[in-house]
């Protein structure tokens, strides 16, 4: 009689858990809270290293006022055609990108004048130039910098008429400051442009008795390509 009602009372509880569950299974809910989104950070190129490139650029907006003891005549603006070569090597931390560049260029940057009896000319030979160039890459293979150096010019001059004969050819120290953007074409290649300032100060001439002070500076706007080591 005893096994009779044990039997009996199993049989209830199953039949009651299979009634509650008659809806199929219901698994717990868990709260896993606010899951963040998956944002993509974009690439940082790879600048680092030596480089050797070329540039091409053109001078203007020269202004040298000329002084012959005493009497200004006229001015020289300076503008012309450039070529370079230049070599650098950069650092790189996350988007910044640094490091020296040395450079040398020539080409046909000069003026001249005759009026008032003066004949005057003003021709920049060659720049041998150390800059340093600091950048920030702002979108991926794009980098913009900023520019500053140190140049070495060596410059023609020369003055004559009215009693003045000066001819000179001189070296002088003076600086460059610019801005400049660079685009990656591959790993190895890219292209630049770039603007770039140059004032050579002032140098005081003479023939003995007449002297005048020349005052090279320009303008410079340069394209150029790099291939990197």
């Amino acid at each position: 009689m005893r096994a009779t009602r044990l039997i009996a009372s199993f049989a209830t509880l199953a039949l009651g858990a299979a009634a509650a569950n008659a809806g199929g299974y219901t698994p717990p809910v868990v709260d896993t809270g606010v899951v963040a989104p998956i944002t993509e950070v974009a690439p940082v190129g790879n600048w680092q290293g030596g480089y050797a490139g070329l540039t091409l650029g053109y001078a203007f907006g020269g202004d040298d006022d000329v002084g012959v003891s005493g009497v200004t005549p006229d001015s020289l603006e300076m503008s012309g055609a450039n070529g370079g070569v230049r070599l650098g090597y950069r650092w790189q931390k996350d988007r910044w990108v640094f490091g020296p560049e040395l450079g040398y260029e020539g080409g046909n940057i000069k003026d001249s004048f005759s009026t008032d009896g003066y004949d005057a000319e003003s021709k920049v030979k060659n720049v041998l130039a150390l800059r340093m160039k600091t950048g920030y890459e702002v979108a991926p293979n794009t980098l913009v910098y900023g520019i500053a150096g140190v140049a070495r010019g060596k410059i023609d001059y020369s003055v004559t008429g009215n009693g003045a004969d000066i001819n000179d050819t001189y070296t002088k120290t003076g600086y460059i400051v610019g801005l400049g953007a660079e685009r990656m074409i591959n790993d190895k290649w890219s292209v630049t442009g770039e603007y770039e300032y140059a004032n050579f100060g002032k140098e005081k001439l003479s023939d003995g008795t007449n002297t005048t002070n020349a005052t090279p500076k320009f303008h410079n706007i340069k394209l150029g390509v790099n291939f990197k080591f």
